[in-house]
């Protein structure tokens, strides 16, 4: 396999909070314990909220050992140019599969104030699965706005913005193979 070139940090980037081989260690532990809870013989429809979970719901997808399909799903909650949700979400793309009797997993990149993992709960158990799971790579429990629990959660951090593997400022950070905070305002 090449090896990764990993980029300097840019002048609006403050500190790598979680490096890339941290990350990818926690998607093998993660994918370990999601393939081992998925019931014997069930397929599992993992379900990554675009854009933001692509690559984290690529990496976990790669290394589980059950049977297993891929979807997306597309909300929003904030408004273009704002950096705090507004706990208004809007289906922008919803999933092709039916999800009926299925097993299905949720993969968020983060979890910030909760709004949109609930809405997307709420939304897939009127699809009837069989079982509904959720996935979140990192976490700002001091931001949660509704009680709403993960079942597989990669890292908590502090309250501050972060772009990288997957989650982004404008369009700007979404490849870096590492989580960075982001210096406010930029």
């Amino acid at each position: 396999m090449p090896s990764i070139t990993i980029p300097p940090l840019s002048e609006d980037l403050i500190r790598v909070l979680i490096d890339a081989d941290t990350i990818e260690r926690k998607v093998s532990e993660l994918s370990r314990r999601i393939s081992e809870d998925c019931p014997d013989g069930a397929e599992l429809v993992v379900v990554g909220v675009l854009k933001g979970a692509f690559i984290f719901a690529a990496d976990l997808c790669r290394q589980l050992s059950v049977p297993h399909t891929v979807d997306f799903i597309a909300l929003s909650s904030y408004d273009s140019g704002k950096t705090l949700s507004t706990g208004n979400v809007r289906l922008i793309m919803d999933v092709r599969e039916d999800l009926a009797g299925k097993h299905v997993l949720i993969v968020e990149d983060i979890l910030d104030s909760g709004y949109t993992l609930d809405y997307l709960k709420r939304n897939f158990e009127t699809r009837q699965p069989a079982s509904l799971k959720t996935a979140a790579l990192l976490s700002k429990p001091d931001r949660l706005s509704v009680d709403i629990k993960l079942d597989y959660l990669g890292f908590e951090i502090p309250d501050v913005w972060v772009v990288g593997y997957g989650l982004d400022f404008g369009e700007k950070h979404r490849t870096l193979p590492y989580i960075a905070e982001m210096r406010p305002g930029e």
